[in-house]
C-alpha cells in the first residue's frame, strides 16, 4: 500500500497499485505548481486512488487538471484529460523513498543548477500551448 497526503492532513490518499512510471518534471508549469525547481511525479491507474478529504482542482492548462489541498496548498495530483492514469506528487507520499525515478521530463526548461548527472534518460516536453 502506498499512502500520502497534504501537510495539514486534511487530504489523504492511498493506493494498492505500484507506480507505473516515476519521473522528475522540469517543465515551467510543474515548477510554478510546486514552487520548486522541478516536480517528481509517480503515475498510477486513476481508479486505484482512494481519496479521503477533498482536493481542490484547477485547470492549469487546456489538457490537464491539477489538485492541491484547499487548506494548506500542498500540490497533490496531475491528471491529463485524455489519459486514464493520474500522477501523484512524490513529495506528498508518506514514504517517498519507496519509488525511484526513471527519467527527467521537460528538460528544455530545466534550471542549469538542477542537473544531477544521475545518468537518467532525458525527454523534452511534448505538449505545447
Amino acid at each position: 500500500m502506498i499512502t500520502g497526503g497534504c501537510l495539514c492532513g486534511a487530504v489523504r490518499w492511498r493506493t494498492a497499485s505500484d507506480a507505473k512510471l516515476v519521473h522528475h518534471c522540469h517543465c515551467n508549469i510543474c515548477r510554478h505548481w510546486t514552487g520548486a525547481a522541478f516536480a517528481t511525479l509517480a503515475w498510477f491507474p486513476r481508479d486505484s486512488i482512494i481519496w479521503n478529504g477533498l482536493a481542490a482542482g484547477f485547470r492549469a492548462s487546456p489538457i490537464a487538471v491539477r489538485t492541491h489541498c484547499a487548506v494548506c496548498g500542498t500540490p497533490l495530483s496531475l491528471a491529463y484529460d485524455a489519459r486514464d492514469d493520474i500522477a501523484l506528487t512524490v513529495g506528498s507520499m508518506d514514504d517517498p523513498a519507496s519509488v525511484r525515478p526513471s527519467h527527467h521530463y521537460g528538460v528544455e526548461s530545466r534550471l542549469w543548477w538542477a542537473d544531477f548527472d544521475d545518468g537518467l534518460p532525458e525527454k523534452a516536453t511534448k505538449e505545447r500551448w
